[in-house]
């Protein structure tokens, strides 16, 4: 009987598909965002005509300025992270699904911009990449912005570490390193892998790094920072019962979402 009741206290099916449909939402959300804010620059400047995608952006004509543009989303994403989280900080939602949402928006909007700045440091291809090669960055002044980009990873990940294991069940369970570990795998690890198949009806059709390979690199780099440091996560206390909520309101957001991308986005909106 005890057996049992510990058992279904640790894996909590309704949070773990709140979890799973809110991390989607949020990756979705924040793409957007950053697809944005690389068009509205554009579509201020003169001689550029931009156009937004449900997977991408496009735009026609030719301006200096445009390579600089390209830096504009990640940082949009960064910035609307760094507000999500003064609201986690100092009016922290009561319920739930409100939690896992602020929460997952803080996390994808850092983790689909820092490993750009990465990846940018070496690939000038990049959209961030484009944005150094304006600005003239050395290759040193690059492998400076790429290593801060990877410290701010992680240190991101630690503090995100405390607001998911504030979701579990029990002080008991996360009383030790490894049930840390092991509540931020249902809590979050595992919804996020979820996550990332419930992601790809959005971005079809598309080509395959539209598609596949830029979820899978936001999403599992994000993922292993955040498993990496749940361990480490110091002082971590359950909040309390907190209002479960249902599943409901963010499968149909999700799906909501998911008719905005396909039915509007997926034409292409011009910004000219």
């Amino acid at each position: 009987m005890t057996s049992s009741v510990t058992r279904q206290i640790r894996w909590d099916w309704t949070l773990f598909i709140q979890s799973a449909l809110l991390c989607a939402f949020a990756f979705n959300l924040i793409f957007f965002v950053q697809e944005l804010f690389l068009v509205i620059p554009k579509a201020l400047t003169p001689g550029l005509r931009p156009t937004l995608f449900h997977n991408n952006h496009h735009w026609t004509g030719v301006n200096p300025l445009a390579r600089l543009f390209q830096g504009t989303g990640a940082l949009t994403t960064l910035l609307t992270a760094a507000a999500c989280a003064l609201w986690l900080r100092y009016r922290r939602p009561r319920s739930v699904p409100m939690r896992l949402f602020v929460a997952w928006t803080i996390f994808h909007g850092s983790f689909e911009a820092l490993p750009q700045f990465v990846i940018g440091a070496f690939l000038p291809q990049n959209d961030v990449g484009m944005a150094m090669e304006y600005l003239g960055l050395s290759p040193a002044a690059k492998w400076i912005v790429a290593s801060i980009a990877v410290l701010a990873m992680v240190m991101i990940a630690r503090a995100l570490s405390r607001p998911f294991l504030e979701l579990a069940a029990s002080g008991k369970h996360i009383a030790t390193p490894g049930g840390r570990a092991r509540a931020m795998c249902r809590i979050a690890t595992l919804p996020a892998l979820v996550a990332l198949l419930l992601v790809i009806p959005f971005r079809v059709p598309g080509t395959p790094d539209q598609v596949f390979l830029a979820p899978v690199i936001m999403i599992t780099v994000g993922i292993l920072c955040l498993q990496g440091t749940a361990a480490f996560a110091p002082n971590v206390r359950p909040s309390g019962t907190l209002p479960a909520g249902s599943i409901l309101w963010p499968l149909a957001a999700l799906l909501l979402q998911l008719a905005v991308f396909q039915l509007v986005l997926r034409r292409g909106i011009d910004f000219f």
